[in-house]
């Protein structure tokens, strides 16, 4: 499917709230954790996060998920937000941006 540059707007103002999220053990948004494996936005402007966690067990999953499913639903435009968790790939230190890296002292 071919984006419009509309969608791929709407995509870019996700991210940036998105970056606003961040989970309350660590000092960095998730997406520069590497916990969002992918957005998906539909012509009609339904979002898809498919995302993951530090840990399977992590206390804060039910805050995280619900940050970024009102922040994306903030964005204008955005008509539905439906959240996938997912475990698969397993999330790992490698996925971080190098941003995070820097900021958690990794680099």
């Amino acid at each position: 499917m071919k984006f419009s540059e509309d969608l791929l707007a709407t995509e870019e103002l996700i991210v940036k709230m998105i970056k606003t999220v961040y989970d309350p053990e660590i000092p960095v948004n998730v997406y520069d954790l590497g916990l969002i494996y992918g957005i998906d936005v539909d012509e009609d402007k339904n979002v898809l996060i498919t995302m993951t966690l530090t840990a399977p067990a992590c206390p804060a999953a039910d805050f995280i998920m619900e940050d970024v499913r009102m922040k994306v639903e903030s964005v204008k435009g955005v008509q539905k937000v439906d959240l996938k968790l997912v475990f698969e790939p397993s999330w790992n230190r490698d996925m971080m941006s190098e941003e995070a890296l820097l900021e958690l002292g990794f680099l």
